[in-house]
């Protein structure tokens, strides 16, 4: 049987409903208040970076343009109607793309290393000392608040033009994006073990060997393969200041507008991200199962 409803007396309900009308009220004029904030932010920051909608509108269309002559070869047949000709220098392109992908899966492996011997420091359940930990977590956050391009540039400069610059700008990035990354892990893990571990009169790594790893081994694993997702298009971006890959035959491109160049190697980028991305998101899946049902 469904309980009678109670009726409050007019005494004891209008102060209610006016508390409650009073509290609507507020959260509107809150509401209002934030929003015509947010407005003049925008406004601000738009006359500050220059923004002009009359000139993004009035030159919308040399982007279009640009976009449709990527598309057409230089005897303005679509490129589709010759692929041979559009693709003139696959062999050369492959080969870059695959140095790319070299500069992207080494640059990460390096990176994945350093973080992870570092992760252990910079972790505030674990860490051995204070400082160590403060000057750990600030050296990760040196490492990933620099631009890639900053420290590819930098190594171009030092090295000379070629996949080293790349390779070494990716990992020192990838150190401390992956070294936060880890660390958080490793804070969120169940310190029972390695508690009693350490009760045991073991050495701090043993404790870590034996205590921490076997519970974030395989977050470091998806973290590391989700990393190398990220770190395939950086590497391709580098290119663009003599870092190796296909970067700089694209830019190259770009520079003397050779348009059907152009979309030739960005398709072969897309291609390659997007298969790449599928796979690793496939063996991240099944690493966070393998997880949840231990």
């Amino acid at each position: 049987m469904a309980s009678p409803v109670v009726q409050l007396p007019d005494a004891q309900l209008r102060p209610l409903l006016a508390a409650y009308d009073a509290s609507v009220r507020e959260r509107r004029w809150n509401t209002l208040l934030f929003g015509l904030c947010l407005v003049v932010a925008v406004a601000l920051s738009s006359v500050s970076a220059e923004v002009s909608l009359g000139k993004l509108f009035g030159n919308i269309g040399n982007f279009t343009s640009y976009i449709g002559r990527l598309f057409h070869l230089e005897s303005g047949a679509p490129v589709w109607t010759d692929p041979v000709e559009w693709y003139w220098g696959l062999a050369r392109w492959l080969r870059l793309l695959a140095e790319t992908l070299l500069m992207a899966y080494v640059g990460t492996a390096l990176g994945a290393i350093g973080a992870f011997f570092l992760c252990f420091l910079a972790a505030a359940n674990v860490s051995p000392r204070p400082w160590l930990r403060l000057a750990v977590r600030r050296f990760c956050e040196l490492c990933r608040t620099v631009p890639e391009l900053v420290f590819a540039l930098m190594f171009v400069i030092a090295f000379g033009l070629g996949p080293m610059a790349g390779v070494l700008a990716v990992a020192i990035h990838t150190l401390g994006a992956l070294g936060k990354l880890f660390a958080e892990v490793v804070e969120n893990i169940d310190m029972k073990p390695v508690e009693g571990i350490t009760a045991t009169g073991a050495h701090w790594t043993t404790a870590m060997r034996y205590g921490a790893l076997p519970q974030t081994l395989s977050n470091f694993v998806s973290y590391t393969l989700l990393r190398f997702e990220i770190n395939v298009r950086g590497a391709t971006v580098m290119g663009f200041v003599g870092a190796g890959g296909i970067g700089m035959d694209l830019v190259e491109a770009i520079r003397k507008f050779y348009y059907s160049d152009v979309s030739a190697i960005l398709l072969l980028i897309v291609i390659t991200v997007s298969v790449i991305d599928t796979l690793t998101g496939v063996v991240r899946h099944r690493l966070i199962g393998l997880e949840e049902r231990r």
